[in-house]
């Protein structure tokens, strides 16, 4: 299965913004198939997502993957679904995949998938049934809520024959196919598996046209609805070893039980939309939401006029925030929606009372997703995130909002690292996060002009500020010698090389990191400035800032290789220096012009392309060190002990391109560097960018297939080349 870019097609169709449909065009390989991947999300951390042919190739895959306590307890509910085609004829199609562990691949639906597109952010999939038949199948999740929506059309006509054995000999009946479809049901958390057991019987309640589902006594309730023509017949069986390929790639528990209930029977006529509703919503949403009656199908309508509306929306304000047409620019559309997908609904719980769902849709409690399909809310990846998903897409509510959770959260001088799973107690073990809020922060001041959050801030800024200085959790404690931050305390990872397997942390960088002590310099210059503003004792934060700018480029600069040192005064060692050429120099340059020459940023970035530039982003570690892993696969151990020692990392296109821009000023130079992630967009995961990739040729991606933070820095670096290209035509 080969994925083309139709370059006949547009991606904006006027006068449309958000019907950005690019087929893609198939063959019969069935891996590629199951290698490329599908999303949607509901805004807050919910998601269904798939391989393109329909298999579940991983444990985190699913139509229906509610986040029970927004953003965390994701919780699978429904895998997929599988279609059987019924044609007048009597021949039947079996639509759906499903991999089994033996490597057996029964049904083999993907012989009739003719293509698969993006309509907006919808995912679409035609079918091939007949030679005047084509089923279209259109995948999208209602915002603020766990629901999803399965809708089909039957493009074409039935021929003549059909016309004769169905219902088309009377004039009045058009004639129909019946769909049968198999939801595929569970009810775990998103990492684990199923063992099913043939005395496990999922409690189903059957009303004719829709089922209320519940694994066993305590757990979610969810409902399937379809309008009220279509039939539900009870059965309750298991499918035994449902085989996770995915999985099974990176040493993970790869086989899965799941619970067939029954099935549903639609009856399906040429240009009119059947739909399927999967909801977790409670019992009393379940009903006001009116599906299952006689306006199924008109709700499904609105739901996806919505839907199409909102995302008009999103390209509106984007428009407005960059002055550019999104039309104009199918990257920025492109990329504008796959921002969409991290930003989430943080609510506030400690106000019960208060309505939750007008909670889920507030703008002032919103944060971000790191990545799908496993990560949660991390605040180191919110803050870097933040400029290109929200203030290069115009959100700026949101982005205050985000700014002020997550200083609401700030303890001993840190804002969160994470938040767990289970939706307790953020962990604050982290260094850098805190940092990157300032440099959050001052883009979102600098583009809104809303001082009215700094002054509100402040004060808690000034705190972090002095617990830095005095010494807070972890070893965080700025060198009163050198102005310099150290950090670190054994078996404890703190710089986003954050791997740990174990007792065994891969990276520890346990000193005084590169790129912390630039982000360190950035803060209290921005709070020298900020202090100033407000008319308040600036001198404190200029002696500091003084006072590391003496000191940085003396002690990290590396004369016998041309480079900065990764890490000085390694585990407290004055001296002790970790010569390893990481990417991790960049920001000392991207963040700043104040810590370096000019010779000096130019020799590094000569370093850093020559050993750490591909294509597809930098590498974490140079290829001439004894340590550098060339493979990004297999065990959780293999992958960690890979993941900053050589993998390749999309979001560090950002402070490269930063870096080049600062050196050459030749914006039209740049724009061959984003080329490669214009195309992943279509790769990978369908109109998104992935985690990292292989460090060798050829570049294969891995990791997470959305990340936040790759989306984001494509973003500001697509937006801020194009602005520059435009000022200096």
């Amino acid at each position: 299965m080969v994925l083309k870019q139709d370059a006949s097609t547009p991606y904006c169709a006027q006068p449309n913004p958000w019907h950005m449909r690019i087929p893609v065009e198939l063959d019969q390989d069935i891996r590629s198939g199951l290698d490329r991947e599908w999303l949607v999300t509901n805004g807050l951390g919910g998601y269904a997502s798939g391989s393109l042919v329909g298999a579940t190739t991983r444990c985190y895959h699913g139509l229906l993957v509610a986040a029970l306590h927004p953003p965390v307890q994701r919780t699978v509910l429904v895998a997929k679904v599988d279609e059987v085609a019924l044609l007048p004829t009597g021949e039947k199609i079996a639509l759906g995949v499903n991999e089994y562990a033996t490597g057996t691949i029964t049904p083999q639906g993907y012989t009739h998938l003719q293509s698969v597109s993006l309509d907006g952010d919808i995912p679409c999939f035609f079918y091939t049934l007949s030679e005047t038949l084509t089923l279209e199948k259109r995948i999208w999740m209602e915002y603020g809520q766990n629901t999803t929506y399965v809708q089909y059309v039957l493009h074409g006509a039935f021929d003549e024959h059909s016309e004769q054995t169905g219902n088309g000999k009377d004039p009045f009946v058009p004639a129909s196919l019946t769909l049968e479809i198999s939801p595929f049901c569970l009810s775990r958390d998103y990492h684990a598996t199923t063992v099913g057991s043939v005395n496990w019987q999922f409690q189903v309640e059957n009303t004719g046209n829709r089922c209320r589902i519940q694994a066993y006594d305590g757990a979610p309730a969810y409902h399937l609805i379809a309008a009220p023509a279509a039939t539900f017949t009870s059965g309750g069986f298991w499918y035994w070893h449902l085989w996770h390929r995915r999985d099974h790639e990176r040493g993970l528990p790869d086989q899965e039980d799941v619970y067939q209930p029954g099935t549903f029977q639609l009856q399906l006529v040429p240009g009119m939309p059947a739909t399927l509703v999967l909801t977790a919503e409670n019992e009393t949403t379940c009903t006001s939401l009116g599906y299952g009656g006689a306006r199924h199908e008109e709700l499904a309508a609105q739901a996806l006029l919505r839907h199409r509306r909102r995302i008009q929306q999103l390209l509106n304000v984007a428009d407005r925030s960059s002055a550019s047409l999104s039309e104009q620019d199918p990257m920025f559309a492109r990329l504008v929606l796959a921002a969409d997908q991290f930003i989430v609904a943080r609510p506030d719980y400690t106000h019960p009372d208060e309505d939750q769902q007008m909670l889920r849709l507030a703008p002032d409690r919103k944060t971000i997703i790191a990545g799908y399909p496993w990560f949660t809310d991390w605040g180191r990846d919110s803050m870097i995130s933040l400029p290109g998903l929200l203030l290069c897409t115009g959100r700026y509510s949101e982005a205050r909002g985000l700014l002020k959770a997550f200083a609401s959260f700030v303890h001993n001088g840190l804002i969160p690292n994470r938040f767990p799973d289970d939706g307790f107690a953020p962990i604050y073990n982290t260094v850098d996060a805190t940092l990157w809020m300032f440099r959050a922060l001052d883009y979102y001041l600098t583009t809104t002009g809303d001082w009215s959050l700094l002054k509100e801030l402040f004060p808690t800024l000034c705190e972090i500020i002095q617990w830095h200085v005095n010494g807070t959790d972890y070893g965080i404690q700025m060198d009163p010698a050198d102005g310099l931050l150290k950090a670190g305390v054994p078996g404890v990872q703190l710089t986003w090389m954050d791997a740990k397997v174990g007792d065994w942390v891969v990276t520890p960088r346990f000193g005084k990191p590169v790129e912390i002590n630039a982000l360190w310099y950035y803060a209290l210059t921005a709070m020298e400035g900020w202090a100033v503003r407000l008319s308040t004792d600036a001198a404190q934060y200029g002696h500091l800032r003084t006072l590391v700018r003496q000191h940085f480029a003396t002690r990290f600069w590396y004369a016998d290789g041309g480079y900065l040192y990764d890490v000085v005064d390694v585990a407290g060692v004055a001296g002790q220096n970790d010569a390893s050429l990481r990417p991790n120099q960049l920001f000392a340059a991207s963040l700043t012009r104040d810590l370096l020459s000019e010779q000096q940023v130019e020799s590094l970035f000569q370093r850093v392309t020559e050993q750490l530039f591909t294509p597809v982003g930098l590498r974490s570690l140079s290829p001439q060190d004894p340590a550098y892993q060339n493979h990004f696969a297999g065990s959780r151990e293999q992958r960690d002990g890979a993941y900053h020692q050589g993998a390749v990392w999309q979001w560090l296109i950002g402070p490269y391109v930063d870096v080049h821009l600062q050196l050459h000023n030749d914006p039209a130079a740049l724009i061959p560097l984003l080329e490669p992630f214009v195309q992943q967009l279509w790769e990978t995961c369908l109109g998104t960018i992935s985690e990292l990739a292989e460090p060798e040729p050829p570049f294969i991606n891995g990791g997470c297939f959305a990340q936040a933070w790759s989306v984001a820095e494509v973003l500001r670096c697509w937006l801020f080349i194009r602005d520059q290209r435009d000022y200096q035509v």
